[in-house]
C-alpha cells in the first residue's frame, strides 16, 4: 500500500487497548454467547467500517467491541468459571480439531449456567446467518454518485445501425 503525506495514521495511544488474553479453545467455548452479548457493538463496528470505507474512522467502535468482550469474560469468570473451564478443557482435549460433538454434555451445563446467571440464551446455529436489521444512532454518510469522466468515449446512439454478424451467430444452439 502506498501512502502519501496527506494520510493521517492513528497514534500508538489511539490504537492501544487491553487485549482479551484467552486461548483458542476458550474463545471457541464462549463464542456463541459472546456473539450474542456483544451483538450491538459488533454490528456498529461492521456498519461503520462498511459505510465509511476507512477503518481508521471506526477505532472507537473497535474499542467498544474489545471492552464488551472483556466485560463478558469477566462476568463468566465471576458466575460460571467452573462450568466454562470444564467446557474449555473438553474442547481442548477431546479432539485434535476442537470439535463440539464430544463436549455436548459440558456445553449443556455451561449453557444452563450462562442462561441462569447472565440471562443469555445460546442462539441457534443459523442465528448469525439470518438477516437482522440494526438500528443505529450514527448519522448516515452522504451517498456518492457514480464517477463521471469528462473525456469518456461516448456510446453509440440508440438508433445506430447494427449489421448482421459476418459469419453468423456465435451460439451453437441457434443454428
Amino acid at each position: 500500500m502506498v501512502l502519501t503525506e496527506s494520510v493521517n495514521l492513528p497514534t500508538e495511544e489511539e490504537l492501544t487497548v487491553q487485549e482479551v488474553n484467552l486461548s483458542g479453545p476458550a474463545l471457541k467455548a464462549g463464542a456463541f454467547h459472546l456473539g450474542k452479548a456483544c451483538e450491538f457493538e459488533n454490528n456498529e463496528f461492521v456498519l461503520c467500517r462498511d459505510e465509511l470505507k476507512d477503518p481508521r474512522k471506526c477505532l472507537a467502535e473497535g474499542k467498544a467491541i474489545t471492552n464488551c468482550a472483556l466485560n463478558f469474560f469477566r462476568q463468566i469468570k465471576k458466575t460460571c468459571a467452573d462450568e466454562f473451564m470444564q467446557y474449555v478443557h473438553c474442547l481442548d482435549k477431546s479432539s485434535p480439531d476442537q470439535k463440539f460433538e464430544p463436549c455436548r454434555k459440558t456445553q449443556t451445563v455451561f449453557d444452563k449456567c450462562v442462561k441462569d446467571n447472565l440471562g443469555i440464551e445460546r442462539p441457534p446455529y443459523d442465528y448469525y446467518a439470518r438477516v437482522h436489521v440494526h438500528q443505529t444512532a450514527r448519522p448516515r454518510p452522504p451517498v456518492e454518485g457514480p464517477t463521471v469522466y469528462e473525456d469518456a468515449t461516448p456510446g453509440l446512439p440508440p438508433d445506430a445501425p447494427k449489421p448482421e454478424a459476418k459469419y453468423g451467430s456465435r451460439y451453437l444452439f441457434l443454428w
